[in-house]
């Protein structure tokens, strides 16, 4: 809507000065469908708990376009901006909670979803404010469950649950996270859990579950210890009069868990068996001390001007596993140089840079042999390591079992939060958080050739999908490190436990239980079970009315891509045209008049769920507003 207006008000501006003159314009009328207030939506409604966090800094997004666009915004401003002024001038629309919360969010600090979604609607209540002449907005309070074609008028006719038909010349499809049916296997933990009686949360959004329905005291298993994990655990600590007092002994074991007396006993679970890492305290999205040396312009045009022939493996890792190399050695050679030789730096620089043509085991080796003998044993970086930390430990002698019981795989964890969290506060000091700001910076830059269809379709199901996503994902879109604080606390209280890696979950003598083989105990026991995930975000297997039909109809289809051994695969986007993206029908023919916008674009974008970032570094930074742009630009052409 936002790039509507900016591109109708510039064309019409454009139009008056070529006439000299006020000649009417034909109208433009923008019907909104929603069964959430425009703006916050369903993820980030305004009542919703303070507990629940963004995952990023408010210096970081925006709804408004600060580069990339010809048509300039009529209205509104970056969510840090807007933070600034209402701390200045407080908005009558402001509640109690977020003038208080707003009086302590600093510019590197993580804002509520209820407060951003506080922004949002300020921001569209700005821009009604702003419509151009001859603009009419009509707000829809409901869901629309088919579109289709109008055969006799042209255009297509909107239907929604009300039984209104809207007619529309063009329709855009920003549907955001919609509702998602349960895997196979998720149904039958489900039907399996009613009949004994047992309690099974399946994926959702965090604010629409009663956490009430887990009972004190009780054993609750979590499975899933990414972003969600956090919010479950919100919930059921401090959202239960639970507090969390400073230590004063410094980064690592800051906080004290105080508990209110009504918290579960949780249990936390996960392929790796610990949560993502925490971000880094920065005071810019990337680290200001991290370049980009190898997967940098240069090289990103030598790969785009492959056309769609280019590997991630072969292509892309080698140069970014180089910079996240020089990323940490370097920040390890000006930290501890009591630890690394002289000489390291420039020999390590000079094996980065013969990578061509070099055999990648001979050069793996090479480098293995420079990390031996130019620093201080135990330093060299290991990614995978990184990656999954409890599985990389020596094997405990005589014994095919990592840890001998539950308390030492706990006490494991906890030397890894406060590890973790005491490394982002050293921010720009610590050279593990600088290997993962290049991984992070590095994304960027990838985000911008997938979008460009600049891999093979192998490479992105086997490679960029099959590893590298969650590889990264685990490593730089963590929580932030005060959640790494708290999670530490609540385990040196006894709150918190965990399942242990590649847990496996079943319901036995009609209970739930979570046992892991890399643990030689007792399995965990429960009578609650919750799925700390996301809906999945996948066109087939989806929930929404609206989708379903549009795939009867034949109007829109998922994106089939071919495999390295040739067989198809059914990816969790829709098929669409080159931008302005189009969803391509039943015979793949682009359909006229119809957009996609946002995360069902995810099998030809990556990393569909971000914001807008605010004076971004990198053009992947505001894709969706480019996107929106051009879609703005077709409709109104």
């Amino acid at each position: 809507m936002e790039r509507l207006l900016a591109r109708y008000a510039a064309e019409a501006d454009a139009g008056r000065d070529a006439r000299n003159a006020t000649a009417p314009r034909r109208p433009l009328h923008i019907h909104l469908v929603d069964p959430f207030p425009p703006g916050p939506g369903h993820v980030w409604r305004t009542e919703q708990s303070r507990l629940y966090l963004m995952n990023t800094q408010a210096f970081f997004p925006t709804l408004i376009p600060d580069q990339g666009v010809a048509a300039a915004p009529l209205a509104g401003c970056s969510f840090n901006q807007w933070r600034e002024a209402m701390r200045a001038t407080p908005d009558h629309t402001l509640s109690g909670g977020d003038r208080t919360e707003l009086a302590a969010l600093a510019a590197t600090g993580f804002p509520s979803r209820a407060l951003y979604g506080r922004y949002l609607s300020w921001c569209f209540a700005r821009l009604l404010e702003k419509l151009p002449d001859g603009v009419q907005v009509t707000l829809h309070a409901g869901e629309a469950k088919r579109v289709a074609r109008d055969h006799e008028r042209g255009g297509y006719g909107v239907e929604l649950l009300n039984g209104e038909t809207l007619r529309a010349d063009s329709v855009v499809l920003a549907l955001g996270h919609v509702e998602s049916r349960l895997s196979p296997a998720q149904r039958e933990l489900r039907d399996e859990a009613r009949s004994h009686g047992l309690t099974y949360l399946p994926p959702a959004v965090p604010n629409d579950v009663d956490w009430d329905q887990l009972p004190a005291g009780e054993t609750v298993l979590v499975r899933g210890m990414g972003l969600n994990f956090f919010d479950v655990l919100g919930q059921l600590t401090e959202g239960r009069g639970g507090r969390f007092e400073a230590t004063g002994r410094g980064p690592g074991d800051a906080l004290r868990y105080l508990a209110g007396g009504r918290e579960p006993v949780i249990v936390g679970a996960s392929r790796r068996g610990t949560p993502y890492r925490a971000k880094a305290e920065l005071a810019s999205y990337y680290p200001a001390g991290v370049a980009l040396r190898f997967l940098c312009e240069e090289a990103v045009t030598r790969i785009r001007d492959m056309g769609a022939t280019a590997g991630f493996d072969h292509d892309i890792w080698p140069l970014l596993h180089r910079d996240a190399l020089w990323a940490y050695y370097t920040t390890l050679a000006r930290t501890r140089p009591d630890a690394v030789s002289p000489g390291f730096l420039p020999a390590l620089d000079a094996l980065l840079h013969s990578g061509a043509g070099t055999d990648a085991r001979d050069w793996a080796e090479q480098l293995k042999s420079l990390e031996g003998s130019h620093m201080a044993a135990g330093l060299a970086l290991d990614l995978p390591a990184l990656a999954r930390p409890l599985q990389r430990h020596p094997l405990r002698p005589g014994g095919s079992h990592r840890f001998g019981s539950q308390e030492e795989l706990d006490a494991a964890v906890l030397a890894y939060l406060s590890d973790d969290a005491a490394g982002s506060a050293r921010g720009e000091d610590d050279p593990v958080k600088m290997a993962i700001g290049a991984l992070n910076a590095g994304r960027a830059v990838i985000k911008s050739l997938v979008a460009d269809r600049g891999i093979t379709q192998e490479s992105w199901l086997g490679e960029l999908r099959g590893w590298f996503e969650g590889f990264v994902e685990g490593l730089a879109s963590g929580p932030p490190a005060l959640r790494m604080e708290q999670l530490a606390a609540l385990v040196r209280a006894g709150v918190v436990h965990f399942a242990g890696p590649d847990p496996v979950f079943r319901i036995q003598h009609g209970i739930f239980s979570a046992s892991s083989p890399w643990v030689a105990d007792e399995p965990w026991q429960a009578r609650h079970l919750v799925e700390a995930l996301a809906p999945a975000n996948r066109i087939q297997g989806t929930a929404s009315r609206l989708l379903n039909n549009l795939q009867a109809d034949g109007l829109v289809r998922p994106r089939v891509m071919l495999a390295s051994d040739g067989g198809p695969v059914v990816t969790s986007g829709l098929d669409v045209s080159a931008p302005p993206y189009r969803p391509l029908d039943g015979a793949g023919l682009p359909v006229e008049g119809l957009y996609v916008l946002g995360l069902q674009l995810s099998s030809v974008q990556w990393g569909t769920a971000i914001a807008a970032q605010a004076n971004a570094e990198y053009r992947s930074g505001y894709r969706t507003v480019l996107d929106a742009d051009a879609i703005a630009a077709d409709i109104l052409a």
